[in-house]
């Protein structure tokens, strides 16, 4: 079996280096002869009579997706490849928009969420009598977040309405979001991994003091975590409404216990939950691509 694994050809750091190689890995241990492929080297060609990639002629079993280039994820599954995350499940996890909007219509529970107005770099919010309104309906402390954003570093919490004035000035143009702030779960979250309909490992993450994220990039420390068949349920289903065949799902808790769901990462790393579980994802997931393969030509 063949397959490349697409990445980001200008995120050259040992983080992102590191996952490729254990997803690399993972295909030789299962007879997949992976090869790495960056979207600079992908081009997608709109000018010929018929679309498609830039000078590529190879053709493989599937295509293992591990970025967020959605306009060439959407080529390759245009020219007949098997795609893994879908096109349509990574856009809707990576704009946290369009992830909260999917999973309030499929009545999942989450963080109160309101959706920035969009406006233009150019012209920016000329007045903010809407997030006089949002603060009514939420509260403070308040947190924003850029819809397009990783491990943390686009998540702003405001505790004052001058703070909240100030931070949205400062991100007018781009999008964004305001979320309620559930003060019990200040500092502390759940990862549950999903692959296929099974969460495979879950881990407890609590931040460093003074931090209200938990992200261990932000300095924050994990624990095995064993989740209930109610939380479990939870995140397999928020994977279902996204579309997405495998992520990293972060719960959030309210005082009472109540999980809700605050991110679906379908490119979510997973270095920390195997050095926590010793759960190794890579393996899951390619045992879980083949599986599905075999399904549609048994079809």
């Amino acid at each position: 079996m063949k397959a490349w694994l697409v990445v980001n050809g200008f995120l050259q750091t040992e983080k992102f280096h590191e996952i490729h190689q254990w997803l690399c890995r993972a295909g030789q241990k299962h007879n997949i002869d992976i090869t790495m492929k960056t979207n600079q080297e992908l081009l997608v060609d709109c000018g010929k009579q018929e679309a498609g990639i830039f000078q590529e002629k190879e053709r493989v079993d599937f295509v293992l997706f591990w970025d967020k280039d959605i306009r060439l994820a959407r080529m390759l599954e245009a020219m007949g490849y098997f795609v893994v995350n879908s096109a349509q499940a990574i856009e809707n996890c990576d704009d946290k928009g369009m992830t909260h909007e999917i999973l309030s219509v499929q009545k999942i529970p989450m963080p109160r969420t309101i959706l920035a107005p969009m406006t233009y770099s150019n012209i920016g919010y000329t007045n903010l009598e809407f997030l006089d309104n949002v603060i009514k309906e939420l509260g403070l402390p308040l947190v924003i977040k850029e819809n397009f954003g990783s491990f943390g570093a686009q998540v702003y919490l405001c505790n004052t309405i001058e703070e909240a004035h100030k931070k949205t000035k400062e991100l007018e143009g781009r999008a964004i979001l305001y979320q309620e702030f559930i003060e019990e779960a200040k500092g502390r979250d759940v990862r549950l991994q999903v692959v296929g309909n099974k969460v495979v490992a879950a881990m407890e993450r609590t931040a460093k003091s003074g931090d209200f994220r938990a992200n261990i990039t932000n300095g924050g420390k994990m624990s095995p975590y064993h989740p209930t068949k109610a939380e479990e349920k939870l995140a397999i289903d928020a994977c279902r409404c996204l579309s997405v065949d495998f992520a990293g799902v972060d719960l959030l808790f309210t005082e009472g216990g109540t999980p809700l769901v605050c991110e679906v990462n379908s490119n979510a790393h997973f270095k920390n939950i195997y050095n926590c579980t010793g759960v190794n994802v890579a393996d899951i997931i390619m045992e879980y691509i083949i599986r599905k393969i075999a399904q549609k030509f048994n079809e």
